[in-house]
């Protein structure tokens, strides 16, 4: 089965770049990483740009909307994702609960929709 983990975290929770908090939680990542993809169960990930990069495209009574930012006005915004291919929920949130910025935020778990075609 495969299921998306959503990392959700404040971005001004997290080390700042070029610090030492910052270079462990990156090579906690790659340690992640190189773990989830060594089992075969990575089926892709990606981090995202800062907030200030988003737009958001609404469509209204025909009329397309384009608003800089986030959807949400929330302290935690999605900064990234992984896609894993593993048996079971169980198994899913034992890896959600490795990822490094968890302790700044939250993995978000949802399993992906599989048509019947």
């Amino acid at each position: 089965m495969q299921y998306l983990l959503l990392l959700y975290s404040a971005e001004s929770d997290l080390p700042k770049p070029e610090t030492d908090e910052f270079g462990q939680l990156m090579a906690g990542f790659e340690a992640f990483t190189e773990e989830v993809q060594s089992k075969g169960f990575m089926k892709g990930g990606e981090g995202l740009q800062p907030l200030s990069t988003a737009t958001t495209v609404r469509v209204r009574n025909g009329k397309t909307e384009c608003i800089d930012g986030p959807f949400a006005e929330t302290k935690e915004a999605l900064g990234g994702y992984y896609l894993l291919d593993v048996e079971s929920l169980d198994e899913a949130i034992e890896y959600a609960a490795k990822i490094p910025t968890v302790v700044y935020g939250s993995v978000e778990i949802r399993p992906i929709m599989v048509w019947d075609k």
